[in-house]
């Protein structure tokens, strides 16, 4: 076969388009499935409990591994664990589809979270090593935000739709056709690149440590709203997950070629805007899960209805991340960042003020839907690519898997306790003497909404004080100058 090439520009849009494909592919599996849980538990006889697992299996093997995911790109090859991660996702999703009882379909799910965790960063360090630093990256990263962000509300659209039209399981059946598309003209479009190690030792105890360490946080932290967060059983969970993490972290010290190379923390940027991602995750990943229900549980909605709810928001993030990409440009991804929280603190305030009875979508979702989904697009874009600035194509892998893992991460620990909050709300509320359980339910909404403008605006304050002016301003100076460095693979 011959050598693939990127030395043209229809060349590299076309290889940008297959890596946002399938990282569309990757965020939309996460929420596709929402709006299909009650016809899977009615089909396969599922308990309430159990159907939470078909969201949990996915989530725990998808923050699980994307940090080791990045380093596998890095030491094996990007494009190959890229076409590898695909194989596995989609295999999968057919066995998913075709899933007979309610264990073989979590194991599917977890199956499927595995190969997401391979591809999202093998995906994003070919973005990194392909594009040079500077606008081209800035522009790439704005397409790749723009796709990742409105994946999460297109999933719930497109689940609402395949389930009400074509049956549950085509919300899993769905990715094997274009999985299929991916891995055909991956060889034919990417470049394939390492980070150029001459000895190939691997750290195989980092590896478990951190994989099992995050593997059990998010178990922990998705479990709790159901075992309760003083129980002992998460208290176990988590202190477990820190002596793990604990014992990677003394491994890596000591090893002579460690999983993680902790001197790329030297890098403040890079520390800022995973601790910034961490909070953009605990604020936003959790409004799309509150929303839904809302709209379903308080407003009525079918599962169809409540996926076209969400357009107005999904459009708002596509064109806000296009936007992004200039801004950081312009004037620094620092300022694009926080100009992005601040509009998600003033969309997730404004959801505080839902309402029932007599609430409807134009007066209590629409608009601070588009507030939130335009945050959302001004925030994704620079805090990626904040978190790549000024890293290696050496370190692409790790870079993308870290920045990854912190929104994940994020995700997880914000639903845990916006949904554990909603819950506590609608208690007190029924207590307190609430006959409608509409209000009831409303009241916890509020109060979830609340503290998630809050972990916003947190993330706010962090970005002001954690993530380099200079490295910002610099950045910007020298995209609009055309003066950047390539990335060498």
């Amino acid at each position: 076969m011959a050598t693939t090439s990127l030395d043209t520009p229809r060349a590299k849009n076309i290889a940008l388009l297959l890596l946002v494909m399938t990282e569309f592919v990757v965020v939309m599996d996460a929420s596709i499935v929402n709006v299909a849980l009650p016809s899977i538990g009615s089909d396969l006889k599922m308990s309430h409990d159990d159907l939470s697992w078909i969201v949990n299996a996915y989530t725990l093997t998808f923050g699980g591994f994307l940090l080791l995911g990045g380093r596998l790109a890095d030491f094996l090859g990007r494009r190959r664990m890229f076409v590898s991660g695909m194989a596995l996702f989609s295999v999968a999703s057919l066995l998913g589809g075709l899933a007979p009882s309610a264990e073989w379909l979590i194991a599917a799910r977890a199956l499927q979270g595995l190969g997401a965790a391979i591809i999202s960063p093998a995906a994003l360090s070919i973005i990194t090593t392909m594009f040079r630093e500077g606008a081209e990256r800035n522009r790439a990263l704005g397409a790749w935000g723009a796709v990742a962000g409105a994946g999460g509300a297109v999933g719930t659209l497109l689940g609402g739709v395949l389930t009400e039209w074509a049956g549950w399981e085509w919300v899993l059946f769905v990715n094997v056709p274009i999985g299929a598309l991916l891995i055909w003209q991956a060889p034919l479009r990417l470049v394939e690149s390492t980070a150029g190690e001459t000895e190939r030792a691997f750290d195989i105890p980092g590896a478990i440590s951190v994989t099992a360490g995050l593997a059990l946080l998010v178990y922990a932290l998705v479990d709790a709203t159901s075992a309760g967060w003083t129980s002992t059983a998460t208290l176990l969970r988590i202190a477990g997950a820190l002596l793990l993490l604990a014992a990677f972290v003394v491994i890596e010290l000591r090893s002579r070629r460690p999983l993680v190379p902790f001197s790329i923390f030297r890098l403040r940027t890079l520390r800022g805007a995973n601790v910034v991602g961490l909070f953009v995750g605990m604020s936003l990943f959790s409004m799309f899960f509150i929303v839904t229900l809302y709209l379903q549980q308080v407003l009525g909605q079918s599962s169809v209805e409540a996926g076209f709810a969400f357009l107005p928001l999904s459009l708002a993030i596509i064109v806000c991340a296009g936007l992004a990409s200039a801004l950081v440009t312009k004037i620094g991804f620092k300022l694009t960042l926080i100009a992005g929280m601040l509009l998600v603190v003033a969309g997730l305030g404004w959801f505080t003020q839902v309402s029932a009875p007599g609430g409807s979508f134009v007066s209590d979702v629409l608009g601070p839907s588009l507030l939130a989904g335009a945050g959302l697009g001004l925030a994704f874009v620079p805090v990626t690519i904040a978190a790549v600035t000024g890293t290696t194509g050496a370190q692409a892998g790790l870079a993308s898997g870290l920045i990854n893992t912190s929104q994940q991460i994020g995700g997880a620990l914000g639903l845990a306790i916006l949904a554990s909050i909603a819950n506590a709300g609608t208690r007190d509320a029924v207590e307190a003497g609430v006959g409608d359980p509409a209000v009831a339910l409303t009241e916890g909404f509020q109060d979830a909404f609340l503290v998630g403008a809050g972990f916003a605006l947190a993330g706010v304050v962090l970005a002001a004080v954690l993530i380099s002016s200079r490295d910002s301003r610099e950045h910007a100076e020298a995209a609009r100058r055309g003066e950047v460095d390539v990335v060498h693979a």
